[in-house]
Formats: C-alpha cells, sequence, structure tokens
C-alpha cells in the first residue's frame, strides 16, 4: 500500500519539497521548485564594485539600442531593408539584456539569488533562442551586402521589404523551433535536492549539472544544436564575404573598390564584437579546469552587454556621418546652383546694358 507524506523545509531562500513515496526508506526523490544563483563563487565580495560598470553598461545598451529605434523610426530616409534588419538586431540585444542583466544587478544589489524552477528554464530558451537569432541576422545582413556589391542593379527587386519579412520569419522559427527542445530536456530532469547554481545565470551545462540523471543526451543536443546554427551562419557570412571581396578586388575604377567595402566595414565590425567574445567564451568553457570559474562566468555576462552596447554606437556613427555628407553634398549642391543663377542673371543684365 502506496503511503505520500509530503514534507517543505527551507535551503537558504529556496524551497525544496520531497515527498517520501511507498518505497524503500533509503529512496527519496527531492522535487525542485527555486534555484540560487550563486555569482562569482570565489570572489563575492567583487559583486557590489562590479555592479557600477555592469550598471552603466546596460543603460548605455538599453538608451543606444531604443535611440537608434527611434531614429530609423522618425527618419523617413531610413525605411529601408538594411535598417529594418538593424532594428531587428536592436530588438534583439534589448531582450537579451532585459532577460539576463536586471536578475544579475538585483544579485549584486539586494543578494536576491533566488529564481523559480519556470523562470530558469524560459530565461535559458530566451538565451540561446536569440543569441542564435543574434547570429542568423549577421548572416541575412551578409546576404544584404553581398546582393548590394556583387549584383547592385538586382538589389532593388532582391532586397525588397517583403524579403525582410520572410527572413524575419525565418530567424524567428528557425531558431525557435532548434533550440526550444534545450530547456524542455533540462526541465525534465530530476533534480534531486541540490539547488544551488554556481552561475549569475540559467545556462543549460550550469543547471543541468544538478541533475540526478543522465545529461549526456542534453549537452549532446546542445552542441549539435549551437553548431549546426551558429557555425552554419558563420560559413555563409564568410562565404558572403568571399564573393564580396572578389568583386572589389575586380573593380578597375580608382576609389571604387574603397567605396564598396567601407559600406561593409560597419558590419564587419559587428560581427567581429559578437564573434570575438563568443569564441573567447566557448574556449574558456573548454579550458575550465585550468583557469578559475568566475571568469567563464564574467564573460557570460560580458557577452549579454558588450555587444548590445557598442551594436548602436558603430551604426549610430556611421548614419551620423551620412547625414552630415548628405547634408554638406546638398549644401555645396544648392550654392552651387544658386551661384550659376546669379552668374546668368548677371550676363543677362549686361546683355542689355
Amino acid at each position: 500500500m502506496g503511503l505520500l507524506l509530503p514534507f517543505r523545509f527551507s535551503r537558504g531562500s529556496a524551497v525544496i519539497r520531497i515527498h517520501y513515496m511507498g518505497l524503500p526508506s533509503n529512496y527519496t526523490t527531492a522535487l525542485v521548485s527555486e534555484f540560487l544563483l550563486i555569482c562569482f563563487p570565489n570572489y563575492q565580495s567583487w559583486q557590489h564594485w562590479l555592479s557600477l560598470p555592469l550598471s552603466l553598461l546596460f543603460v548605455l545598451a538599453m538608451g543606444a539600442n531604443a535611440t537608434l529605434l527611434v531614429t530609423i523610426r522618425l527618419e523617413v530616409s531610413l525605411h529601408k531593408p538594411m535598417y529594418y534588419l538593424l532594428s531587428l538586431l536592436s530588438l534583439l540585444d534589448m531582450v537579451l539584456c532585459l532577460t539576463v542583466i536586471p536578475k544579475v544587478l538585483a544579485i549584486f544589489w539586494v543578494d536576491n539569488k533566488a529564481i523559480s524552477f519556470s523562470g530558469c528554464f524560459f530565461q535559458m530558451f530566451i538565451m540561446n533562442c536569440f543569441l542564435a537569432m543574434e547570429s542568423c541576422t549577421f548572416m541575412v545582413m551578409a546576404y544584404d551586402r553581398y546582393v548590394a556589391i556583387c549584383h547592385p542593379l538586382r538589389y532593388p527587386s532582391i532586397i525588397t521589404d517583403q524579403f525582410v519579412a520572410r527572413a524575419a520569419i525565418f530567424i524567428v522559427a528557425r531558431n525557435g523551433l532548434l533550440t526550444m527542445p534545450i530547456p524542455i530536456l533540462s526541465s525534465r530532469l530530476r533534480y534531486c535536492g541540490e539547488n544551488i547554481i554556481q552561475n549569475c545565470i540559467c545556462t543549460n551545462l550550469s543547471v543541468s549539472r544538478l541533475s540526478c540523471d543522465d545529461i549526456t543526451f542534453n549537452r549532446l543536443y546542445q552542441f549539435v544544436a549551437g553548431w549546426t546554427l551558429l557555425g552554419s551562419d558563420f560559413i555563409l557570412i564568410i562565404l558572403s564575404y568571399s564573393f564580396i571581396l572578389k568583386a572589389v578586388l575586380k573593380i578597375k575604377v580608382e576609389g571604387a573598390a574603397a567605396k564598396a567595402l567601407s559600406t561593409c566595414g560597419s558590419h564587419l565590425i559587428l560581427i567581429l564584437f559578437f564573434s570575438t567574445v563568443l569564441l573567447v567564451l566557448v574556449i574558456t568553457n573548454l579550458a575550465r579546469k585550468r583557469i578559475p570559474p568566475d571568469v567563464p562566468i564574467l564573460l557570460n555576462i560580458l557577452h549579454h552587454l558588450i555587444p548590445p552596447a557598442l551594436n548602436p554606437i558603430v551604426y549610430g556613427l556611421i548614419l551620423l556621418m551620412c547625414y552630415f555628407t548628405q547634408n554638406i553634398q546638398n549644401i555645396i549642391t544648392l550654392t552651387c546652383n544658386h551661384y550659376k543663377k546669379t552668374v546668368k542673371e548677371l550676363f543677362y543684365i549686361l546683355h542689355f546694358l
């Protein structure tokens, strides 16, 4: 006859529910309802000092992206496919920041380490999904530059508003469907009482490591999905810029090659920010045993702050330069036209004199 005796006790600020079933006395199963996020386990005294630069970066990222979105929305001359893709990138950056950084700052400021079971896996899904979406957006932007430089006459007919809409649907559908199993697989694991996550955020490996089940398939799926999504995007970006470089080298007109490459400069800088931080994060995770455990944690946080803070600044400067250049050209054109008109009127008067 089965016997159910519910029992609750507290561990830190997290509640762990244990249900004793009609099984032998040495068998217990603990259902964890909350996790505790322990940031920088070896250097917790750094948290208050680290919160200041992280807060400034967070405000910068949110403010710069919001400004860029408003500028693109209000400036009619920026209602073009390339800037729509840039708007999508800014939205992804803002969602990533809002999902991760406020919780990190709450841990630093008020020691709010608890995160609910469902909240943890929701954060995990947003991080995995939106990171892959950003990578896919960079790939679409690289294709945009490829068509603009290699097939300039066909650019208006290929890169249209409809193309951007279809690309956005593809970005959301592909990455959402392929990354959704990661938090689902982790949430279905049995967590036998241990609820302390040695991280500031709910990464898949940090959370699944607490499980008493075999997590081989969980890790294998994340590895395959990650390298399939990010790897395929990276390969297509390299191919796009290989064709761009090949086309530019064939240009014989003086200064045309530099002008063509300048249109890709800002995009290359953004990819550099994104891929460099991500690559360093992957390397530090692979060499986890040789470096302090706090280093990958810090890099993981910075990866959600540095690209979102710098992306709109880079494109903002490019937009500002284009704006001033266009205005200067308009002023010069108006001045020249006015000068020509004045000269014509002067000759007309002299002719009748």
